[in-house]
């Protein structure tokens, strides 16, 4: 007989574990979260992999292996996205950044009652209370990335108190990170921790969703492959939080998108909805490469015996390009390697990224079998007026005077042959990759909208008891790293269920 649940979330990513913690600290029936990657339990509970837990370094030990099917940029390269509790948060780099203002404004304006920024900003500071974001003290930035907030501010970009006012639109500074004592302190922690042992919250690791199952206008149950069986969950209602490749896959997979297309993979069509797995984009990115000076390497290695932990990340710029009149569109966000290499120098990478980008791709099924990754094509760099591309280049440019600046000028070496050959539009389409921030997918907007996929509750429109709470949902992407807005995303849609 199948197991019955008052609630199913799919996917226990930054959102997912978010929506099933919320839902089970205020008692709103049995909920059940299914996550297609292991789930490590409490973190006291002492089962979580060191590099998971390591907030100094990016990790891909739990990762789909997803790859890019765009025409432009680099070809194949890999999209990381985390098979783990807590999805990206897992993994990410902890730069908790909320975007500007005109992000959010414009969500409302394109018909999503509710999602203004005035009305967004309480669930921002709810985010951040619970991923215990701070910001590091003067102490802990590290001499690589103190000396590019000195070269941010001789290029032009003015130091700002707080990367995180809505309303500035041009600064640089320390970014914001959900860090604690040296942890990533990701969603699985924060709010699913706190009631583990409720008997009212299930957590089920490994479990890949095949399917939605649907019965007029509602969805009845969840069919999943666990422990090597196919399993069939019953439920009154579904939260579906796979991120912006998984959400429109499963969708796709339960028959909810374009009828021509999914009539071709052999899927009986339930609901026509002809948006689901368009509108993909990402922040497309260009990643300059240097090698750490002789000098570098005494400064960090004195910093390092002084006992100071090195992070990877830490400065961050945000600035605009010649097509910009308003809030910025382009990041700077320099890193380190997180050691030296073999002859005690250290990489250093100065990615630029295109932050209100044009061009949009999609995510499309290879076949209807599960375990099969789908086609992600996020079409870098595609828009017909070539606006991206332009954007990009502003930005190269901007950081190669940042580099080529104040106390950075003695810090690096000149600039390796892999990214200095980017010089032209050509070239910049064919090193371009990602900021690792894709959303759209499930695009929010009212009916009217024949791209859209849900309301501005989150309801897939035809379907009254399926909601998708994830980046997928965000109809354009917001002028931050994507982890925080995802999580007050979250954090509203929970908020509105009934």
């Amino acid at each position: 007989m199948a197991a019955t649940y008052d609630t199913v979330v799919i996917g226990g990513g930054t959102a997912g574990a978010a929506v099933a913690g919320r839902l089970a600290a205020r008692g709103d029936g049995s909920v059940l979260l299914l996550e297609a990657g292991p789930d490590y339990g409490a973190r006291d509970a002492g089962g979580w992999p060191a590099d998971l837990l390591d907030a100094r370094i990016l990790t891909t030990s739990h990762d789909w292996g997803f790859a890019s099917a765009a025409r432009t940029g680099i070809p194949d390269h890999a999209l990381p996205r985390a098979r783990v509790i807590g999805g990206c948060s897992s993994h990410n780099g902890c730069i908790a950044l909320w975007g500007h203002r005109l992000d959010y404004d414009g969500w409302s304006a394109m018909g999503n009652l509710g999602w203004s920024a005035e009305e967004m900003l309480p669930f921002f500071r709810r985010a951040n209370e619970m991923l215990r974001v701070r910001n590091f003290s003067e102490q802990e930035v590290t001499p690589f990335h103190a000396g590019c907030l000195e070269a941010m501010a001789m290029a032009g970009i003015p130091a700002t108190e707080g990367l995180n006012d809505v309303n500035e639109s041009i600064g640089s500074a320390v970014a914001p990170v959900n860090i604690q004592d040296g942890v990533r302190w990701n969603t699985a922690m924060a709010y699913l921790d706190p009631v583990r042992e409720s008997p009212q919250l299930t957590v089920m690791g490994d479990a890949l969703v095949d399917r939605i199952h649907l019965e007029a206008n509602r969805a009845v149950s969840v069919e999943i492959v666990h422990g090597g069986t196919t399993q069939r969950i019953n439920t009154g209602r579904i939260i579906l939080s796979a991120g912006a490749y998984g959400s429109p896959a499963i969708l796709m997979r339960s028959g909810i998108g374009e009828a021509g297309a999914l009539e071709k993979l052999g899927i009986q069509v339930m609901i026509n909805l002809a948006g689901v797995g368009k509108n993909l984009h990402d922040h497309p990115a260009i990643e300059l490469q240097y090698r750490g000076s002789e000098t570098l390497s005494s400064r960090m290695a004195a910093f390092a015996a002084a006992g100071h932990p090195i992070f990877t990340e830490q400065s961050l710029a945000k600035a605009r390009s010649g097509h910009c009149e308003e809030a910025f569109d382009i990041h700077v966000y320099p890193a380190s390697s997180s050691r030296p290499d073999d002859e005690g120098r250290w990489t250093l990478t100065f990615p630029v990224a295109n932050m209100a980008p044009r061009s949009r791709g999609h995510v499309w099924l290879r076949s209807a079998d599960a375990a099969a990754n789908p086609v992600i094509d996020t079409a870098y760099l595609a828009d017909r007026d070539e606006v991206d591309v332009a954007v990009l280049m502003d930005g190269i440019a901007l950081a190669r005077r940042i580099t080529s600046s104040g106390a950075l000028a003695c810090l690096l070496e000149q600039e390796m042959p892999e990214s200095a050959m980017v010089t032209d539009r050509a070239t910049t389409r064919s090193a371009c990759v990602h900021y690792y921030h894709p959303v759209g997918t499930c695009k929010m907007g009212p009916a009217s909208d024949t791209t859209a996929v849900v309301d501005a509750s989150g309801t897939v429109h035809g379907c009254e008891n399926l909601t998708v709470a994830d980046a997928s949902v965000m109809p354009t992407i917001p002028r931050a790293n994507t982890n925080l807005p995802t999580l007050a995303l979250a954090e509203k849609i929970v908020a509105g269920l009934g």
